[in-house]
């Protein structure tokens, strides 16, 4: 998983789209102040003597305010030991945003982390970076359909739209109709600082508008069956590879569905799903079609549905490969 770092020009702030008094954008252009110290950060500093890579993750909320999440041995599908997170709250004043932990004190300024002890003295110096996804761009292979490349709405139902550059919105349901097979969708969830939980970057990819491998914001959070990763009301992902929004992220699924004889379900439907070319949920059974969905459980195939959450989430680069 390639990592590049942002540089200041790509955190120019041009505007900001405000609802109800909240910020919600879904161009990376158009952000606030905070949106240049919210994400990720990594880099060593030295313990016990030796070297031990941390990996930082900034979450912006609101009115200079952020919520800091710190993994000893790296990010999360980067080195990250899995052991307990340290978690605290912090605030920028006089341009730097500052965090206290018992054991670390951090600061924040100018897209870069300075990270000292308790006492004061200074550990070391992280980079703030931006991860890609190893799927992001995939070509559909010989044989896929392409869904959606961003030259048209044909394999999408009446009522799909497709912005001014090109990308699909939420709230849209394809033409034809699947069963078993792989797809790959690339999705871009807003900056909503001001939003928390489900009203946070909500939407959510139905295989046969049965089944649902929810979408959100879940950036530093805890990674359960109702956040990025999650197979909604049925499985926890096995890490949160949720990267911070307004990134690009990407969904792989190998899907299996369900089986049936005489009318009468004998095997129910199963997934492998890859968030940002991580594994995060393993031929996991799904026994049931999920809660909200479009469509109930049937041995008929079914169309792929992007819910429509309230919540403006852009998608890319859709195709599917039938599996034979």
């Amino acid at each position: 998983m390639s990592l590049v770092r942002w540089t200041l020009a790509a955190l120019l702030l041009v505007s900001v789209h405000v609802v109800a008094g909240q910020i919600v954008s879904n161009d990376p252009a158009k952000v606030d102040a905070d949106f240049a110290v919210q994400g990720e950060y990594t880099g060593e500093i030295p313990k016990d003597g030796a070297k031990t890579k941390l990996g930082v993750q900034v979450i912006a909320l609101g009115d200079a305010k952020f919520h800091v999440v710190v993994h000893n041995g790296g990010l999360p599908g980067d080195g990250w030991d899995k052991n307990k997170k340290d978690e605290i709250d912090g605030a920028t004043a006089d341009g730097v945003t500052t965090f206290t932990l018992p054991q670390m004190k951090i600061a924040i300024k100018d897209g870069s982390m300075s990270v000292s002890d308790a006492g004061g003295k200074e550990l070391g110096q992280l980079k703030r970076v931006i991860r890609e996804s190893p799927t992001m761009g995939l070509k559909p292979p010989p044989g896929a359909l392409v869904l959606f490349d961003g030259s048209g709405l044909d394999e999408w139902q009446k009522g799909a739209k497709m912005t001014e550059d090109k990308l699909l919105c939420e709230g849209a349901n394809s033409v034809k109709k699947f069963g078993s097979g792989t797809w790959h969708v690339e999705m871009r969830l807003p900056y909503m600082p001001y939003a928390r939980g489900q009203g946070r970057g909500n939407s959510g990819v139905y295989q046969q508008s049965r089944y649902e491998t929810q979408v959100l914001d879940s950036f530093g959070l805890a990674g359960k069956n109702n956040e990025l990763g999650g197979i909604y009301e049925i499985s926890d992902p096995l890490l949160n590879m949720a990267f911070p929004p307004l990134s690009w992220q990407t969904y792989d699924v190998d899907f299996t569905a369900a089986q049936y004889e005489n009318g009468k379900k004998v095997k129910n439907a199963h997934m492998t799903v890859k968030l940002n070319g991580v594994v995060v949920q393993q031929d996991v059974e799904v026994p049931r079609s999920t809660r909200a969905a479009p469509l109930g459980e049937g041995p008929e195939p079914g169309p792929m549905h992007l819910q429509n959450h309230g919540n403006p989430v852009r998608y890319r680069n859709i195709w599917f490969v039938e599996k034979k």
